[in-house]
């Protein structure tokens, strides 16, 4: 009797996939644990697997299909493995693989499925299997997966693979190594916690009339159909302004270099500016609650707790992972949690849940330079707060001109439960504490 493979659970609010590739078709032997199909969504990529060994029936959906959840993909006849070497390394029938940035959670409960199959491709040849994320890269950088190495299970390129590649290519051209993408970084368009790049399908050259105006077509992915989905409800959902202020951060820079080595020495971490800039956050949104509150039919949900999310730059794509309770945290343990969520952003080894929720966002384009812009909000949420460069300029102190560290700062809010004077006196509470930080130590 066949056994059904059906869509496996997808993760907490994901409702449907794309499918992607298929590694097997109609007929082919598999064995257990083999990837058959590819199942992209906007936060995660999950490979559906054999449980057992057989032979793949009918293929109920192709490649580009939108399924959902527990919808039947394919069936299998249970059978004798193939003579085959076995597959190694994996125990579970589902593998969420990173995808953007984006988390990945291990394993999920089994998808129904069966297989047998023949020993797969050679590592480092064009049919040997890759991940989601590494035919990402691979493409971007115009690099044949023919030549990567695969260091995974049973010959599988990995993003760290393809990543490695390139650089081993600019060292042996001389070019310098990419640096590691800086943490907090401006959002194009903040999705829902977060997330990460799905793999593009092949490039299609476009006719031209006159022949020496080449274009490419790409399908759109599943995470940038996402993004330009919310960007669309945050921009028609939502009635947003953007109110801009400037602080002196001065003070800020002063008690980081007196404290930093007692710091470090202390906590074992430097003293950033992020620490501060969330302190300020969460002392301005207890002065003004509506700026940590939602929306719910006709209703106003406060919320007296303060989860922030922190956007930060990966290697596929911006996510914001959330700090929770950040209110109850030290300076050392937020500057801890920041720098631990931004690493393993850039790694791909959030969770799902660490990209879910958040009251209020906190974003920093200033890493890259922007001395200005409108951050665009991230619904359900209210408010976001824009960092950006940090620029000497001569202001006015005490009647004399002096030169002082400045940064220009915005806040996106929803005037439909946020007044202006209150998103006003918001960021003018943010910037009187980051120009008086001792306030914020002596204030709790």
């Amino acid at each position: 009797m066949p056994v059904e493979i059906r869509v496996p659970p997808l993760g907490e609010s994901v409702v449907e996939a794309t499918v992607g590739r298929w590694s097997k078709k109609e007929g082919d032997s598999v064995r257990k644990d083999e990837v058959l199909v590819e199942l992209e969504t906007d936060k995660i990529t999950v490979e559906v697997a054999a449980p057992a060994d057989g032979t793949l029936g009918a293929v109920k959906k192709q490649e580009g299909d939108t399924v959902g959840l527990n919808e039947l993909l394919a069936e299998l006849e249970a059978g004798a493995a193939a003579p085959a070497a076995a597959l190694e390394g994996r125990a579970a029938s589902v593998h969420y693989e990173e995808k953007a940035g984006a988390a990945v959670a291990g394993s999920a409960p089994a998808a129904p499925a069966a297989a047998a199959t023949a020993t797969a491709p050679p590592a480092g040849s064009a049919d040997a299997p890759t991940s989601p994320a590494a035919r990402a890269i691979a493409a971007e950088h115009g690099l044949d997966l023919a030549t990567v190495q695969g260091s995974g299970p049973n010959g599988r390129v990995t993003k760290e693979d393809v990543l490695k590649r390139i650089e081993d290519g600019r060292a042996a051209a001389g070019a310098p190594a990419r640096q590691p993408d800086a943490a907090p970084a401006q959002p194009q368009a903040p999705a829902a916690a977060s997330a990460p790049a799905a793999t593009p399908a092949a490039a299609k050259p476009a006719a031209a009339p006159s022949g020496d105006r080449p274009e490419t077509r790409q399908r759109m992915s599943r995470r940038r159909q996402t993004i330009a989905r919310r960007l669309l409800e945050a921009q028609h959902g939502t009635a947003s302004l953007t109110t801009f202020n400037e602080v002196d951060l001065h003070a800020v820079m002063e008690l980081r270099k007196r404290r930093q080595d007692e710091f470090v020495k202390k906590h074992g971490i430097k003293l950033g500016f992020m620490s501060f800039f969330t302190k300020a956050v969460i002392g301005a949104l207890k002065a003004f609650p509506r700026l940590n509150a939602e929306i719910q039919g006709d209703e106003i949900v406060l919320k007296q707790y303060y989860d922030i999310g922190i956007a930060v730059g990966a290697e596929e794509g911006l996510v914001v992972p959330v700090v929770r309770n950040a209110d109850r945290q030290t300076f050392a343990e937020l500057e801890k949690s920041i720098a631990d969520l931004g690493k393993r952003a850039r790694d791909g080894k959030l969770t799902l849940d660490e990209l879910q929720g958040g009251t209020f966002t906190i974003t920093n384009g200033g890493t890259f330079g922007s001395m200005l812009s409108t951050p665009i909000l991230n619904p359900p949420q209210v408010g976001i707060l824009g960092m950006h460069n940090i620029v000497e300029r001569p202001v006015v102190v005490n009647g004399e001109i002096v030169i002082r560290p400045i940064m220009y700062v915005a806040l996106t809010y929803d005037h439909r439960i946020v007044d202006g004077s209150e998103a006003v006196r918001f960021l003018v509470t943010v910037k009187q504490l980051l120009e008086d930080p001792m306030s914020m130590l002596i204030e709790g």
